[in-house]
């Protein structure tokens, strides 16, 4: 057995030079790397980026988020808050029959009436921000 033999075991370098030769014979071609830069037109994404993005999506679906409704508002001092007791009444700036805002984190999504289901009482929406309305909103918020 000679002394500069290698070892019959594959030690990881050997696909590393590999990989070096084949980039050092394509630049002696002349071949530039693929991409943008190279003057080749950019190829569209592939169906399964796509999926990858619907995936994605599916993974915030199922984030919860603050989901309120707002009576009305009202500015009170606070000696009024303190003398607050079991049966007052706090008048709010929304008239009865009036419709409803529907926040999500704060942000108005939609109008609603109240209805009442089962003995519990509900929303029903009659008018809902556009989502493009909705993104406005919170830049400019």
């Amino acid at each position: 057995m000679a002394v500069d033999e290698k070892p019959a075991e594959d030690d990881g370098m050997a696909d590393w030079a590999e990989a070096l030769q084949e980039q050092k014979s394509s630049d002696a071609t002349g071949a530039a790397p693929g991409g943008v830069l190279s003057g080749e037109a950019p190829r569209p994404f592939s169906s399964s980026a796509g999926e990858a993005q619907i995936n994605d999506i599916n993974m915030v679906l199922d984030i919860p988020v603050q989901l309120s409704v707002e009576l009305g508002r009202t500015k009170v001092p606070i000696k009024h808050i303190l003398q607050l007791g079991q049966g007052s009444v706090v008048e709010l700036d929304a008239l009865a029959g009036e419709p409803m805002d529907v926040l999500v984190n704060g942000y108005l999504i939609a109008q609603g009436e109240v209805v009442v289901v089962n003995d519990k009482f509900g929303i029903r929406l009659t008018d809902v921000v556009t989502p493009s309305e909705r993104l406005r909103r919170v830049s400019k918020g």
